[in-house]
């Protein structure tokens, strides 16, 4: 296909500016699954994956310099404990599931000064396989349309 490589930097550079948005999630998952159907399904997952673990590092920034708005909220004391005890499993286990505390998590992580390189590799180790799945999601998706 003579467009096929516009189509992965286009999953690339939207999935990081979908992942950017602080707290409000917006839905790129859309984007995922209808590029699924297009596209090879894996390769939309792995390149989607990576372009929102790169795009959560915003999150990251903010935290890293001090800048939160989130301190008062309720969930921030917990989060805090959660990536004191299980930083790792935490940055993981939040990329893996659809959920918008991941934004928390990425902020409290450079708060807490995790490592930069560390937080990117297990977010995108989460995001990796969700991306997939939403892409396959596309594709089955398509199948169940009128041909």
């Amino acid at each position: 296909m003579e467009y096929e490589p516009y189509g992965y930097i286009g999953v690339f550079v939207i999935s990081v500016l979908t992942s950017s948005s602080i707290v409000v999630p917006l839905p790129g998952w859309i984007l995922i699954a209808t590029m699924g159907a297009v596209l090879n399904p894996v390769l939309v997952g792995i390149i989607s994956g990576v372009g929102g673990t790169l795009g959560e590092v915003t999150g990251y920034v903010f935290g890293y310099g001090g800048r939160l708005a989130i301190e008062h909220a309720s969930i921030y004391s917990r989060m805090v404990n959660w990536m004191q005890r299980w930083g790792s499993l935490t940055i993981f286990v939040l990329a893996l599931i659809p959920n918008p505390l991941f934004d928390i998590a990425g902020a409290t992580a450079g708060l807490l000064r995790f490592p930069l390189w560390k937080f990117f590799l297990i977010g995108a180790a989460g995001r990796i396989p969700k991306h997939i799945l939403f892409a396959y999601i596309g594709v089955w998706g398509a199948h169940l349309l009128p041909q």
